[in-house]
């Protein structure tokens, strides 16, 4: 009967619960979802006029703007020049400096980057936090 006994008992201590385990991982497992932090998108908030709209408003022949034209590869131009990208502050600078009511106007292509135009309207703030810039479609 002893060496009965001693199997029951060996098959006893065999058997292992998994109950606590399965518990901890549950518990981990919520803890984690909590507390991840979820990536979030960054978009610009752009309002394009749309094109049929007849109201515009006609232009202050007094007030000279600042217009920048980004092409498809993100290259810029002023006043049909190209510039490098990091002399964009300069010209809007010296361009600001000779008519304090210009405003910056960005005309983008649709498959240029929005670092281009947030790098624009960057350079465009150092200069000065009042001026006022834009972003206006690519005309064909």
């Amino acid at each position: 009967m002893s060496r009965r006994r001693g199997k029951a008992v060996e098959e006893e201590k065999a058997d292992i619960d998994l109950t606590p385990m399965l518990d901890v991982v549950f518990i981990m497992l919520i803890f984690f979802i909590v507390t991840a932090s979820f990536v979030k998108e960054k978009a610009l908030d752009v309002n394009v006029p749309d094109p049929n709209e007849t109201n515009q408003n006609p232009p202050d022949e007094t007030k000279q703007n600042i217009l920048l034209v980004v092409n498809a590869n993100d290259e810029i131009s002023l006043a049909g020049s190209r510039i490098d990208s990091r002399a964009v502050r300069a010209r809007i600078a010296q361009l600001y400096a000779e008519n304090p009511q210009a405003m910056v106007i960005v005309r983008a292509h649709n498959k240029s980057s929005a670092d281009t135009y947030v790098q624009i309207a960057d350079a465009a703030k150092e200069v000065s936090p009042a001026i006022q810039v834009s972003l206006v479609p690519f005309e064909k």
